[in-house]
């Protein structure tokens, strides 16, 4: 059974700055392409942390062939591509597959730092 669902966020053109820009909760979204084989290595690590922080933080993913100009002005150049949204900037980016650690000691900042 995939909890993932519940829990994931589509993000498109139309609702990235609701969702990412706009929340009052820290975001992670996983900038993403079909047929990219790293970015199938980072889908675990993104479900689990999705179902770690459930309620905590939104995370999100958004395809960036079908989303070219979010892509464009966060100068998405490889994939995959981790940014972690705090305040409504960016916190932290991460490119490339990275440990879940890794995220995870980031995303503990953005809990613990309101500013």
């Amino acid at each position: 059974m995939n909890n993932f669902t519940n829990t994931e966020l589509i993000l498109t053109n139309q609702n990235f700055s609701e969702e990412v820009l706009e929340s009052n909760q820290p975001v992670l979204v996983d900038f993403w392409a079909a047929g990219c084989i790293p970015c199938q290595m980072v889908t675990p690590i993104i479900k689990d942390i999705a179902n770690e922080f459930d309620g905590k933080i939104k995370v999100g993913k958004l395809n960036i062939d079908q989303n070219p100009s979010i892509a464009t002005t966060f100068e998405i150049e490889a994939i995959p591509t981790l940014i972690l949204f705090h305040n409504k900037k960016i916190f932290q980016k991460f490119i490339g597959v990275q440990p879940k650690k890794l995220i995870i000691e980031a995303i503990n900042l953005t809990l613990t730092n309101k500013n």
